[in-house]
């Protein structure tokens, strides 16, 4: 905690998922004071997802792996004083006029902007002022548009994770394990206490989470008929080097490949869902052959039946707050963009780290790793000690090895550039607003369109609630018709919607800084702050 209201913290860490917890927790235990903001309630991010109490689970960690190094993350934040700030939606992040980390002209302090609430509408904004700020706000699925995938019973497979780590629900069924669910061979039956069987959900796209996703359903009760990855495993041989150093990420899809032969689920490779059937809901899925750059093959269309589709193309970093502020980005071997970081974990702009996803995906471990990389450089940078040793030789190896094999994981599950032939013209690829392919192709071959920002202009796509985070890799594909597509890269400042009550309370000197007295605090150690704390300021995130 800062030593006065008036003053800032050490450092402000947006995302508590797994780099920003380890990053919290090392920067506090470093000695520096701390604020720690998420949307959530509860810490852990998307990984580590956890049911409501109230859902009366007994084993949440049935549902997970590694759930060691969430708890001891859990134990350390819960012994310091960093300062929790919970149910806060940072929507923009931006440089005070006051001197910050290592002085000089470009070093201000900086003021996280938020908004509170569970969906970020709470009567208040919020500001945390701090001398650095660390990035570690995750990522996003990445979906890609075909027939019929607007249907109720289709779902994210991040998403359908989601659902049944946080909600205890498998998709297309509305059957919670915690109340009337099936049991879990691999030790999830205690998370309720009845059974029947589930439905039936295909899981589907690329990238190794389908195997987290369809052995998590199947354990949790769920009849999952096939999973459909649309590139091959065997490409990974392509990468001796980043399998030899990482044989924990083997023994990984050992575990997953072991319990769907358990559960006899058949793993179809170079295969995609190009069509889903039904009037009001799922009723069944088309899965066809894949060529070598996803082109459907002809006459290999086979129908499966099913209850839902939990289908995803792999994961794009959440990288908006930064680029906001001018950082720079780097291309990644799947088509999306990552923040550019040097070896200690700061971004191009002075003062602003990042860490996990939003250096490319690479999973929870190296998201710890880079967490707490970034935490001892900030440390050190903070309280003017030069950022070497054996700590940081031994975590940059690390991390180093690990980011090597998430470059190979992202080439192997590449989108290939022939997927757009799996769309009709009447397939809503904008779904907020309502664009179909029909109406894109005709903006790009009639009209002139040849990025993703003309055919935005001339359609709407991308326009909607979600401002393009469902829509962007799709349009952006189908703009460069069948050449390699340039991601997104706009600069928005909102990295997510806000009332304009909080931008009218942005100079009033009458909202409250989170470091002022009065905010009620979880419990000795643990340091959370209510949305509605007057301890959380106007702009906090």
């Amino acid at each position: 905690m800062p030593l006065s209201a008036s003053e800032p913290y050490d450092l402000a860490v947006i995302g508590a998922g797994s780099a920003g917890l380890a990053g919290a927790v090392t920067a506090g235990e470093l000695g520096l004071s701390v604020a720690l903001l998420d949307t959530s309630a509860q810490t852990g991010g998307q990984f580590y997802r956890t049911p409501a109490p109230a859902l009366g689970a007994v084993r949440p960690e049935a549902l997970h792996h590694d759930w060691s190094a969430y708890t001891d993350l859990r134990r350390r934040l819960a012994r310091s004083d960093v300062r929790h700030l919970p149910g806060h939606h940072v929507w923009s992040v931006t440089k005070d006029d006051e001197e910050g980390v290592g002085g000089g002209a470009d070093s201000g302090l900086w003021a996280v902007h938020a908004v509170t609430g569970a969906d970020g509408s709470g009567e208040r904004p919020v500001r945390v002022r701090a001398r650095a700020v660390l990035l570690a706000t995750g990522a996003y699925e990445r979906q890609l548009p075909f027939p019929g995938w607007t249907l109720p019973g289709v779902v994210g497979a991040g998403g359908a994770q989601a659902m049944l780590k946080s909600g205890l629900v498998l998709p297309g069924i509305g059957v919670s394990p915690a109340h009337g669910g099936p049991p879990c061979s691999n030790g999830a039956e205690s998370l309720g206490e009845k059974s029947r069987a589930g439905g039936k959900v295909v899981v589907a796209g690329s990238g190794p989470l389908l195997l987290a996703v369809a052995s998590s359903l199947a354990a949790a009760g769920a009849r999952v008929p096939a999973v459909v990855e649309a590139s091959g495993y065997l490409r990974y041989a392509r990468y001796p080097r980043a399998l030899a150093t990482n044989p924990h990420k083997a023994a990984e899809a050992l575990i997953h490949g072991a319990a769907l032969l358990w559960h006899r689920v058949r793993v179809r490779v170079r295969s995609a869902v190009t069509e889903v059937h039904g009037t009001d809901q799922v009723e069944a899925v088309t899965v066809t052959r894949l060529d070598r750059d996803w082109r459907p093959v002809r006459g290999t269309g086979r129908r499966i039946a099913c209850d839902a589709l939990a289908v995803g193309h792999g994961l794009v970093p959440q990288i908006e707050l930064a680029t906001a502020l001018g950082c720079a980005t780097r291309p990644l071997p799947d088509g999306t963009r990552g923040l550019a970081l040097d070896g200690l974990q700061e971004t191009s702009v002075r003062g602003l780290w990042a860490a996990g996803e939003t250096g490319g995906v690479g999973g929870a471990q190296l998201a710890r790793l880079e967490g707490e990389l970034a935490a001892v450089t900030v440390a050190a940078r903070v309280l003017g000690r030069p950022a070497h040793g054996r700590r940081v030789r031994e975590l940059t190896r690390r991390r180093d090895r690990m980011r090597a094999f998430a470059d190979a994981m992202a080439a192997v599950h590449a989108p290939g550039p022939g997927w757009p032939r799996w769309l009709t013209d009447d397939t809503d690829v904008c779904r907020c607003e309502e664009v179909t392919t029909g109406r894109i192709r005709e903006a790009i071959e009639d009209l002139g369109a040849r990025d993703a920002r003309s055919v935005k202009l001339l359609t709407r796509a991308g326009m909607g609630w979600c401002q393009g985070r469902m829509c962007g890799s799709a349009v952006a594909c189908l703009a460069a018709r069948g050449q390699t597509a340039e991601p997104p890269a706009e600069r928005r400042p909102f990295a997510t919607p806000v009332p304009l009550s909080a931008l009218a309370a942005l100079d009033d000197p009458a909202v409250p800084l989170a470091t002022e007295p009065g905010c009620p605090a979880d419990e000795p150690g643990g340091h959370t702050t209510t949305a509605s704390g007057p301890d959380a300021s106007p702009d906090d995130g």
